[in-house]
C-alpha cells in the first residue's frame, strides 16, 4: 500500500489531504505544546481538535473544487460558465416548454385528422411584440367522438421571449397550414395554450456546455471550424463536413500535391470554377428544413452560419441528411399480472433516449434494443426481435400524381440495424414501424 505524503497542488493533479490525516496531525502539534496531554474520546482537548479537523476537512474540498475549476475538463456550474466566457462560446439558453389543447372542428363523421408533430403553432402579434412559434412534440389524431386532446410544445427559439402567458397561443400558422394542412376541407383546428410556457430561462447544463467547449476549433478555415458553426445552430443534431480536396482544411497535404501552375484540383474542375464542398444536416426534424412562417429554415440558418467560417471562393452545399424511421417488431413474454400498456410505454421511452443518442452514420446495435426490453422489471424474454427501417419510397411508373409508399424493411434475428454515412436513425413510438405483442409466461 503507498503512503501518500504529499498534498495539495502535485504533478498529478490536486491530492486532497484526508480528515484523518489532518487529525492525526492535529493531535501531533498537541502533543508537542501540551506534553502528556490527555487526547482520550472523552477529553475536551480532543474534540476541539476534531471539531477544528472538520473545518479543515471543508477547507480542503474547497480548495480541490477552485483548482479543479480552473480547467474545462473539471470545472462546473459558474466556473464553467465562466471558462466559456473567456474562451467567447457563452452557455446556451434553454427553450421555452408548454402544452396546448387542440380542437377539431367541423370534423366529418368517420374521419380521423391529424395534426403532424413538429406542427408550428404561433402566438397573435400584439403591438411591438412579434409572433411567437412554438413546434408540437407529438401527432395529434382526433375524430368527432373524440374531438379535444392535448399536446406538449416547445419553442423553436431559445431564450426568455418563449415564455409567453395563458391562452396566447392562439393558432395554426398559415404558411404551415397551407403546405401541411391543405386537405382539411370544413374541418379546422383550434388552439390555445391553457397555462403559460416556461423554462426560456434555463441555461444548458453542464455535460453538454463542456462537451462543445471542448469541441471548439482554435482556428479559421478548418472542417472543424465549418463543423462547429453548424453545429451551433438551433435545431441541428450533427453534421458531416466533407471536403475531399482540402478547400476548406489548408493544412491537409493536397496542397503540397498540386502544380498550381499546371492543372487545378481536379481533372473535372476548370479553372474559375467555384469550390464548393458538403455540409450534411441532421436535424431535430421539428424544425423545418426550409424558412415556414415565422420559423427560419435550417438550410437558411446554417447557410448563414457557414459563411461567415468558410474561405473566399470556397462555398458550401448544405444537404439535409436521410431520416431513417427505426422500428421494432418483437414477442414479449411478460409474468402474469404485469400492466402491459405501462411496459410498452416504458420500453418507447428506453429505445428512444438511446436512439437519440446516436450520430450520423451510427448503427442501431441489436443488443442495445435488446437490453431496452429485457431491463424493465416483469420481462421475462424477447422473443424474434427483429430491428425495422422505414425510408420514403415514391412510386417509379405511374398515370395521374406520384403515390406515398411506405416500404418496410427488416433486418434478420441479431443483426445490427447499418447505417450509411449521411442517415440518421429517428425512433418511431407509434404506427405500423413499432409492432410488439405482449403474451403472459
Amino acid at each position: 500500500m503507498t503512503t501518500v505524503t504529499d498534498y495539495g497542488v502535485t504533478a498529478d493533479g490536486f491530492v486532497l489531504k484526508p480528515l484523518d490525516v489532518i487529525l492525526s496531525e492535529s493531535f501531533e502539534r498537541a502533543r508537542a505544546v501540551f506534553p502528556g496531554a490527555d487526547l482520550t474520546g472523552t477529553s475536551a482537548l480532543r474534540k476541539l481538535l476534531e471539531t477544528a479537523a472538520a473545518e479543515d476537512g471543508e477547507l480542503w474540498k474547497r480548495l480541490e473544487d477552485l483548482y479543479y475549476a480552473n480547467f474545462l475538463s473539471t470545472a462546473a456550474g459558474d466556473a464553467l460558465s465562466l471558462l466559456g466566457e473567456e474562451t467567447g462560446l457563452e452557455r446556451a439558453a434553454l427553450a421555452s416548454t408548454g402544452t396546448v389543447h387542440v380542437t377539431l372542428e367541423n370534423g366529418l363523421e368517420g374521419r380521423t385528422y391529424v395534426l403532424p408533430e413538429g406542427a408550428v403553432l404561433v402566438t397573435a402579434a400584439t403591438g411591438t411584440d412579434p409572433v411567437r412559434a412554438f413546434g408540437t412534440v407529438a401527432a395529434v389524431r382526433l375524430d368527432r367522438d373524440h374531438p379535444g386532446a392535448d399536446v406538449d410544445v416547445v419553442a423553436f427559439e431559445p431564450g426568455p421571449d418563449g415564455d409567453v402567458g395563458h391562452e396566447t397561443i392562439t393558432g395554426i400558422d398559415p404558411a404551415y397550414r397551407s403546405v401541411y394542412l391543405s386537405d382539411l376541407g370544413a374541418a379546422d383546428f383550434t388552439v390555445t395554450n391553457p397555462a403559460g410556457t416556461s423554462g426560456g430561462t434555463g441555461r444548458e447544463p453542464d455535460a453538454a456546455y463542456r462537451g462543445r467547449l471542448l469541441g471548439l476549433a482554435r482556428n479559421l478555415w478548418t472542417v472543424e471550424s465549418v463543423a462547429q458553426a453548424a453545429l451551433g445552430v438551433g435545431g441541428v443534431l450533427d453534421v458531416v463536413v466533407s471536403d475531399p480536396l482540402g478547400g476548406v482544411d489548408v493544412s491537409q497535404s493536397y496542397f503540397d500535391l498540386f502544380n498550381f501552375d499546371q492543372r487545378a484540383f481536379s481533372s473535372e474542375r476548370r479553372v474559375g470554377q467555384p469550390y464548393f464542398f458538403t455540409v450534411v444536416v441532421a436535424h431535430d426534424f421539428r424544425w423545418p428544413w426550409n424558412t415556414t412562417g415565422p420559423v427560419p429554415g435550417v438550410f437558411e440558418r446554417v447557410g448563414a452560419a457557414v459563411d461567415a467560417v468558410r474561405p473566399i471562393g470556397v462555398h458550401a452545399d448544405i444537404v439535409e441528411a436521410d431520416h431513417i424511421e427505426v422500428g421494432v417488431r418483437a414477442t414479449l413474454v411478460v409474468v402474469p399480472g404485469s400492466d402491459h400498456t405501462a411496459l410498452l410505454s416504458a420500453v418507447r421511452r428506453r429505445l428512444a433516449a438511446d436512439i437519440a443518442g446516436l450520430r450520423l452514420g451510427g448503427d442501431v446495435l441489436y443488443a442495445r434494443v435488446v437490453s431496452a426490453f429485457v431491463e424493465q422489471p416483469g420481462v421475462l424474454d424477447v422473443q424474434g426481435l427483429r430491428l425495422r427501417r422505414v425510408p420514403a419510397a415514391f412510386g417509379r411508373i405511374t398515370f395521374g400524381d406520384v403515390p406515398f409508399q411506405r416500404v418496410i424493411a427488416e433486418t434478420a434475428v441479431g443483426e445490427n440495424l447499418v447505417m450509411g454515412p449521411t442517415e440518421l436513425a429517428v425512433f418511431a413510438p407509434d404506427g405500423d414501424s413499432f409492432d410488439v405483442t405482449v403474451v403472459t409466461g
